[in-house]
């Protein structure tokens, strides 16, 4: 059940407004300050996530085993900078002005996008969880009108002020949970960003490589490419020091076919490539791996 406005303005709410209005404040920061901010908070979060860093060190281990060890733990110490740095750029993007990040911007591809809309078809932007995910997502919308899908935050004050923060720039938001919605969106010709790497522990999976491990995938790309006849294009994103750099590939050709392991193995294909061009910026903390094929031993 939502919460409504008067509800969230209750007293048992209000650490959690202070919360979010702290993050304001923090989103409001000027970019170079934030961009030096972001590697302290870095290094911090090195020292004391532990258990998110063993997590991280473990996923490098699993992917690159052809890297050295010092070469993993130089490549460990980025990827927690590039966390830093992700942090004051979430808040940023859901409630700071962007300006100062179109300096530099490269956007490549949008055409392929642009020609799938004139012809009314929906497109599907796929993408992996990288740290700039969200605003790279806010500075495509100046390009595209980009829908998103999202996971729901237990904090109801805090999902309240992200929502209507991405609701600056996002032309719909849907919960994972809504994907009637979602393909209604797309049937119309809509774009819809949507990122299938992760292990949401849900039913509909197929163990599909990723770095050449097989990986529990959620086969939604497959399904949604199905029921709303969207192309589905590659989203790829990352940070070049103050600047970023956006990629839409060409659509994913014969796309859905009627193999969903394959189509899924595609998908995680199309998402390992991107992986190694920003390794740094991957989502490594996440446990990409968490469960196993029958009868293989855990990983973490």
């Amino acid at each position: 059940m939502t919460s409504s406005p008067s509800d969230l303005r209750a007293p048992r709410h209000w650490p959690a407004q202070l919360g979010v209005a702290a993050l304001k404040l923090v989103g409001r920061l000027p970019w170079w300050l934030q961009l030096r901010l972001g590697p302290v908070l870095g290094r911090l979060l090195y020292v004391f996530a532990r258990s998110r860093r063993k997590v991280a060190a473990r996923n490098l281990e699993l992917c690159f085993p052809s890297l050295d060890t010092e070469s993993r733990k130089r490549l460990l110490g980025e990827h927690f900078r590039a966390l830093g740095t992700a942090a004051f750029e979430f808040t940023r993007a859901w409630f700071g002005s962007e300006a100062p990040l179109r300096k530099g911007l490269s956007v490549e591809g949008a055409e392929h996008v642009q020609a799938l809309l004139a012809q009314g078809r929906g497109v599907l932007l796929v993408s992996g969880h990288f740290t700039t995910l969200e605003v790279c997502g806010r500075l495509l919308t100046a390009y595209l009108p980009v829908a998103g899908m999202y996971r729901a935050h237990d904090e109801p004050v805090l999902e309240a002020a992200v929502l209507a923060g991405r609701m600056r720039y996002a032309s719909a938001m849907f919960k994972r949970e809504e994907l009637r919605a979602a393909i209604r969106h797309l049937k119309g010709g809509g774009v819809l960003w949507y990122a299938p790497d992760q292990d949401m522990l849900g039913k509909d999976i197929v163990y599909a490589p990723f770095f050449g491990i097989p990986a529990a995938s959620i086969t939604a790309t497959h399904q949604l490419a199905r029921l709303s006849g969207a192309a589905v294009v590659p989203f790829f994103h990352r940070r070049e020091g103050g600047r970023y750099v956006i990629k839409l590939g060409a659509p994913l050709a014969n796309f859905p076919s009627a193999d969903i392991a394959a189509d899924t193995a595609r998908v995680n294909a199309a998402v390992e490539a991107m992986v190694r061009e920003a390794p740094a910026q991957y989502l490594w903390i996440h446990k990409r791996y968490k469960r196993r094929p029958p009868g293989e031993a855990p990983f973490y």
